[in-house]
């Protein structure tokens, strides 16, 4: 089976899925709700799409505990995603897009590409490691880097650490974090206790700024001395 032998939408379900596991690891089914969520569907829609899915092998269900892929189901998720990743980094990199724009239109792109024109993307170039947001990209033969599971929620007061990764559902977020110049590479530190529901940061050493404790949980961070 090629990933592109799927129905887009059923990509778009592997996608959100191979997301929440590189965030949260294999071993955390992510919740039917939180996946109908995630894809602006509505439950029962996501139910019945579940249950193809299941059928082709491609996800285990498991009742009250949430959805998990299986390897089958995996390797094609993990091509979807190196498709949307590649596109994104060319459309920041080569077309002058912000990085608050690239989401949705790599989302519409990454259904329509060969696997030629994915690796002569990928050469172009030059093989990236990450996309614009952070986010591993996928290898042709299957790897990918990990992804740090530590999020700047979890920083103690002092603590300095690298911006990995943010995820890129947000645009508004993005758009606040630019105007920060906080970009996976910059280094981070929290200030002061969280006050409120913000977090007191600093990026590169320049002057704090308040931000949302909730959007913390959507930046994972590495520590600075690897």
């Amino acid at each position: 089976m090629h990933v592109t032998d799927l129905p887009e939408r059923t990509q778009d379900y592997l996608k959100e899925l191979f997301d929440h596991e590189e965030r949260n690891g294999v071993d955390l089914p992510l919740a039917l709700g939180d996946l109908a969520a995630a894809l602006n569907q509505k439950l029962p829609t996501a139910s019945e799409a579940v249950k193809r899915l299941a059928a082709k092998e491609l996800v285990v269900h498991e009742r009250y505990r949430g959805v998990t892929l299986t390897e089958l189901g995996r390797d094609l998720s993990r091509q979807v995603a190196r498709r949307h990743r590649l596109l994104e980094t060319f459309l920041v990199e080569t077309l002058g897009y912000t990085w608050d724009e690239v989401h949705d239109e790599a989302d519409v792109l990454e259904h329509a590409c060969t696997d030629r024109f994915i690796a002569r993307l990928d050469a172009h170039l030059n093989h990236p490691t990450r996309d614009p947001h952070g986010d591993p990209i996928p290898r042709a033969d299957g790897s990918t880097d990990p992804l740090s599971t530590c999020t700047l929620a979890g920083l103690t007061v002092g603590q300095k650490v690298i911006m990995e990764q943010v995820n890129d559902d947000d645009p508004e977020l993005l758009r606040f974090l630019a105007a920060q110049n906080m970009r996976p590479g910059t280094e981070v530190e929290l200030v002061q206790p969280p006050l409120a529901g913000l977090l007191h940061i600093s990026v590169d050493g320049g002057e704090p700024f308040a931000l949302a404790e909730v959007a913390a949980h959507e930046i994972t961070v590495r520590s600075n001395t690897e």
